[in-house]
Order: C-alpha cells, then structure tokens, then sequence
C-alpha cells in the first residue's frame, strides 16, 4: 500500500466515518484512481472496522496545521 497526497486528496470528502467497504465504494462512485480503490483493499480489516478520517488509514496525512502560514512574518 503507497499513498500520496494525489491520492490520498481523492477521499478528503469521503463520508467520515465510514468501514473499509464504504469506502470502497466511495472511492469508486466518485471516480478515484484505480489506486486508490487498491490501497483500501489491502487494509487489514477486521470485522467492519471503522474509520473516522483519513488520518485512521494513512497516519502520515499532513494536517492543515502541518501547511500553517503565519502572514504575520511577512
């Protein structure tokens, strides 16, 4: 499984939280590449688990506080 923040971006809008199935799903109504639908299958789940963001599937997901700009330095 390799995610990258192109992929990733495609379930920034997923409908949190979700399972690994709903997700799935998600991914392929909304027309996500075919990776993206890979790495969600090759989640270790168990039994339905639920995800509540993506940071549960990728915990390197950089953060809006990880691109924070502080205009007042500048």
């Amino acid at each position: 499984m390799f995610w990258t923040l192109e992929l990733a971006s495609h379930l920034e809008e997923a409908p949190w939280p979700a399972t690994k199935d709903e997700l799935i799903d998600y991914a392929i109504r909304s027309g996500a590449p075919i990776e993206v639908v890979e790495n969600l299958q090759e989640l270790e789940d168990e039994g339905g688990e639920i995800y509540e963001s993506l940071e549960d599937i990728w915990p390197d997901y950089p953060s809006q506080e990880d691109f924070f700009f502080n205009e007042d330095e500048y």
